[in-house]
């Protein structure tokens, strides 16, 4: 399958989910194991800024999205404040975490104190909210978009988020 490419706008995560689509769409092969290596180190540089949190309106009605607009996820088997997926080969790499190095911003009707951290590595932290460790997805290309949303992969589903801190199905 070939994906919509769009700019990358210097994000080093987005640039490699740029090359890994192409990679995929020309027939090659990557590992989703050494992809995680790649999304821990994106994750490392893209932490460097402050993320923020935000809500936009989509199909499933209005949902926490990064400051790109890209759907934020849960993971199901993710614990209150603990990140399962970290634990799992290659996870990363699909589902990158929403990670900052200082406190994240909120968006209008975003509950700051539903917004969290918990400790990754280093000073890396990744966003939690209502408890719910938070995730892009990595060959996710148009914002907003929902089409991953109840995608079972690693062992648990993945969904999005609403203002409440509830999971959207």
């Amino acid at each position: 399958m070939l994906y919509a490419l769009r700019p990358t706008r210097g994000d080093s995560r987005r640039r490699i989910r740029v090359a890994l689509a192409v990679v995929a769409a020309l027939g090659g092969s990557v590992s989703f194991a050494a992809m995680g290596d790649v999304a821990s180190s994106a994750a490392t540089a893209s932490a460097a800024r402050t993320s923020t949190v935000k809500l936009a309106h989509t199909s499933l009605g209005e949902i926490l999205v990064d400051g790109s607009g890209f759907t934020l996820y849960l993971f199901t088997r993710d614990r209150r404040n603990r990140d399962s997926c970290t634990g799992v080969s290659g996870c990363l790499g699909v589902w990158p975490a929403l990670t900052t190095r200082t406190r994240p911003l909120v968006g209008p009707h975003v509950r700051r104190s539903l917004l969290g951290t918990i400790k990754l590595h280093g000073n890396v932290r990744q966003i939690t909210y209502a408890g719910h460790p938070l995730y892009t997805y990595a060959l996710d290309f148009a914002r907003r978009s929902t089409l991953y949303v109840g995608a079972f992969e690693y062992g648990g589903f993945w969904y999005a988020v609403n203002a409440a801190g509830k999971t959207l199905k």
